[in-house]
């Protein structure tokens, strides 16, 4: 039975058997004892995305991973990067440091911060992030060119990231086709991706995707 572990692009945590290309977290989110999620979703605002592998550490997901045999941080898994900074991710400086420099330089350079910090990022994201105010702003059709490649949009039924003027349908087990930007014409149309990530993206980060979106 998979544990409840997996981040769709909206920051919502489902059970499904798919792991993905990265881990991450929110704090401490879950009970060891029965390796589900307490009611609350995340326990600080610091929102970072992690290495699977790294300094040939192991974790038991769900687990005691603290000393003395209390639980620690609460891994979730994401398909790549690009669907972790929809959901409100960013990247962690420990096991991801050159990549969390540059994404924290870059959001300096998009708001003309001159010594941006970590916090400054986290307290903006969490007021944006979908999971965190409960919705998405609306857009329009004519806004999904100027955005970045990697941001994520959602319709009334899918969502797609955006990558080369195309649109690819997301799902937990990666990308399908590319897509004209009008397959995603509707009634209602979304940005998940918070609007300070999308920001820095427009800055030149270069988010990891998922090898279904090369295909």
């Amino acid at each position: 039975m998979p544990l409840q572990n997996r981040v769709d692009p909206f920051g919502t945590i489902h059970a499904v058997p798919e792991r993905g290309m990265f881990t991450g977290n929110r704090g401490i989110i879950h009970d060891p004892d029965t390796k589900t999620l307490l009611r609350k979703r995340w326990a600080l605002q610091a929102w970072i995305i992690c290495e699977c592998a790294f300094g040939g550490r192991r974790r038991e997901p769900m687990g005691r991973n603290r000393p003395g045999g209390k639980a620690g941080w609460t891994e979730l898994f994401f398909l790549d990067e690009v669907t972790a900074l929809a959901a409100g991710h960013r990247p962690c400086f420990f096991c991801r440091r050159e990549r969390a420099k540059d994404f924290v330089g870059r959001f300096g350079a998009a708001f003309g911060i001159a010594q941006p910090r970590a916090p400054m990022l986290d307290r903006r994201l969490h007021r944006e992030r979908p999971a965190s105010v409960g919705h998405a702003p609306e857009i329009q059709p004519d806004d999904l060119a100027a955005l970045p490649d990697g941001a994520m949009v959602a319709t009334e039924s899918e969502v797609h990231a955006l990558l080369g003027g195309k649109a690819l349908r997301w799902s937990f087990a990666g990308y399908g086709a590319p897509r004209d930007f009008s397959a995603l014409a509707g009634p209602t149309l979304r940005l998940l991706t918070p609007a300070t990530t999308v920001a820095v993206l427009k800055h030149g980060y270069r988010p990891a995707w998922h090898r279904s979106a090369k295909a």
